[in-house]
């Protein structure tokens, strides 16, 4: 967005839709979405790629939870079937998306795991060292089981965003592991759609997350 409101030339408005128990509209990146099967089955449309008119939640537990007491028949103006633990099947299928995400970024030689490595490529871009995608850290991970004291020896260097909404198992899975209590991944595209999952599976998870910045 360009200074005084203004649109810049060749910048997309992001699309946005309206969460049908709050009314609120916002960027559909901050939403679940919902469809109806041919059975009038609800089905969650983590992907955003199944067929049929797509009905959107807030990434939110306790909104995801409202929307099945009633308000997807209401938008539907149908009666609909919502399945029992929906809100369950949306959170592990978003935790899913995140960790598939992940280890297309380790397979593309874009995030790493373990304490040791993540430190050296925060301080490699914190000093201007870090080469070609590395030189700016995109986002990073830590287990939400992890120790408290390991992980606060870590930070959030300017511009990446935190994240610690995975299990250390979940997070392990991303790297063919048992577990893993760190991950750093480097900016770019790939990056920039683990947040968007991510932040919706912190929704859920109702975990703050907050960024933290090197002390």
């Amino acid at each position: 967005m360009a200074r005084g409101g203004a649109r810049a030339e060749g910048e997309r408005e992001a699309p946005e839709r309206r969460c049908l128990v709050t009314g609120e509209t916002g960027p559909k990146a901050g939403l679940v979405r919902f469809v109806l099967g041919p059975d009038g089955v609800v089905v969650p449309d983590v992907t955003g790629k199944l067929p049929g008119r797509g009905m959107y939640v807030t990434a939110s537990r306790p909104i995801l939870e409202k929307a099945a007491r009633g308000h997807f028949a209401r938008a539907a103006k149908a009666p609909v079937t919502v399945p029992e633990g929906l809100v369950a099947e949306v959170e592990r299928q978003l935790a899913q998306r995140v960790v598939d995400l992940v280890s297309l970024a380790r397979k593309a030689g874009l995030a790493v795991c373990g304490f040791e490595k993540v430190k050296d490529a925060l301080a490699a871009a914190g000093e201007g060292a870090g080469r070609g995608a590395w030189a700016r850290i995109g986002v990073l991970l830590q287990a939400e089981d992890g120790s408290a004291r390991g992980k606060a020896k870590l930070w959030t260097p300017e511009g990446a965003r935190y994240f610690s909404c995975l299990t250390a198992q979940e997070l392990g899975r991303a790297f063919g592991r048992d577990g893993a209590i760190h991950a750093a991944m480097a900016s770019g595209a790939l990056a920039a759609r683990v947040v968007e999952e991510a932040a919706k599976l912190r929704g859920l998870r109702q975990e703050d997350g907050g960024d933290r910045v090197a002390p």
